[in-house]
């Protein structure tokens, strides 16, 4: 898109918005699934980590560790070294590391039961787990000298996650393990995977992946109120308005979705169903737990890198608008495309969709399939599920038996 069509869209959005004068009065009616402007991340007390949180009470040992990146965010990784019925003697396993994906954090592999959270069953069959937390989420949201409150902190897409996050935290696992970690990716966890590895990155440091929900196109994304934020421009309006920060419930992003709601075939009753598809197992606690705890925030910029993914039909790094200012960070014009085809034929891979989910559409997943054709079938695990959708994978109360059974028996292949 040109620079002047992309301005003439964030004037077009600029005035609807506008001209609502009573935009915060709109209201988004309750059901289960809640109001982002009213469901609150008020249940995790001051100075409360995930070990002391979620792991410990149900009787796993637990460690609390942290990281520094190249930029200076300071990043949290929680660590279950063995099973609760596992004595205190017994060896470590193999490392495997859990990576959510956004507008989440490492507590979404926690909600549910040790029966059914993937962190928990991991560790029950003799895993060494670690739990990565996203820069900017509850328990990664500290820097070696810039605050949250400032902007230059949320001055980062998910390209800075490819780059800095993912390998600080694998060479981490590595070093404290002295081992090559499986890895687990959910949505935008597995995009950050997809675009390290098709840039060589980590695939001499991870023996394998495992990619549930994967995403590396948008194109087909059936959500109405994903494809409406991506239309509207959303990320780059909210910019403009100079919010750097995106996070879901704050008013400045509940207001735009308010707005948004209103649209013929917006659905808001349900927001949670809205944003991922129809899932085939979310039981109203399972979805109740995860607002207690979530949505978390990211940056508005890899709000927008996403919105570009969708409208652009292509898998590239962040797009400044401006060919100028590409040219200075790229040393071109356009972004350059990360190649999915790159991805060595010999590291193995592990990936698990589903029918009814409506951001990691079925076409999309096809499309990354085609550039995986290279694989062996002995390097590459494909599973379809016709009525899963996008939450069913990570809290989906029949995830185990439908989709982390296999993954362990994927693992095993390759320990």
């Amino acid at each position: 898109m040109s620079s002047a069509a992309w301005r003439a869209a964030v004037a077009a959005v600029l005035i609807v918005l506008c001209s609502r004068a009573r935009l915060a009065e709109a209201r988004v009616h309750p059901s289960h699934g809640g109001s982002l402007a009213t469901r609150r991340r008020d249940n995790v007390p001051a100075g409360v980590g995930g070990c002391a949180l979620a792991v410990e009470p149900f009787g796993y040992p637990c460690e609390e560790h942290e990281v520094t990146t190249v930029d200076g965010y300071i990043l949290s990784l929680q660590r279950i070294p063995r099973g609760r019925h596992a004595g205190t003697a017994a060896g470590l396993g193999q490392p495997v590391l859990l990576q959510h994906g956004v507008l989440v954090d490492g507590m979404t592999w926690l909600l549910s039961s040790p029966e059914e959270s993937l962190a928990y069953i991991l560790a029950d069959r003799g895993f060494d787990v670690w739990i990565a937390n996203t820069r900017g989420t509850r328990w990664s949201n500290r820097h070696v000298s810039l605050d949250t409150s400032s902007k230059d902190y949320w001055d980062w897409s998910w390209d800075d996650l490819v780059v800095n996050d993912m390998p600080k935290m694998v060479d981490y696992v590595c070093t404290h393990t002295a081992q090559k970690p499986h890895f687990v990716g959910h949505s935008m966890g597995t995009l950050v995977a997809l675009a390290a590895l098709s840039e060589g990155r980590l695939v001499d440091k991870m023996k394998s992946a495992a990619l549930l929900t994967p995403v590396a196109y948008l194109a087909h994304m059936t959500t109405p109120l994903g494809i409406l934020l991506a239309k509207a421009f959303v990320g780059e309006v909210i910019s403009v308005l100079g919010v750097a920060e995106f996070d879901p419930v704050a008013p400045a992003v509940t207001n735009l979705i308010k707005e948004l709601c209103r649209h013929p075939g917006t659905n808001c009753y349900d927001l949670l169903r809205d944003f991922t598809g129809k899932n085939y197992c979310l039981n109203n606690s399972a979805v109740d737990v995860f607002l207690d705890y979530e949505p978390q925030p990211t940056s508005t910029k890899t709000m927008v890198h996403l919105a570009q993914t969708y409208r652009d039909g292509v898998l590239s790094k962040y797009d400044y608008m401006w060919p100028n200012i590409n040219e200075e960070k790229y040393g071109q014009p356009d972004p350059p495309s990360y190649n999915m085809s790159n991805i060595p034929a010999t590291f193995p891979l592990f990936l698990s969709y589903g029918g009814r989910d409506e951001l990691a559409d079925p076409a999309d997943v096809g499309l990354l399939i085609g550039d995986l054709m290279g694989h062996g079938r002995d390097k590459i695990t494909v599973q379809y599920l016709e009525q899963f959708a996008h939450a069913d994978f990570v809290i989906g109360t029949c995830a185990k038996d439908y989709v982390y059974n296999d993954v362990i028996s994927f693992f095993n292949r390759f320990n």
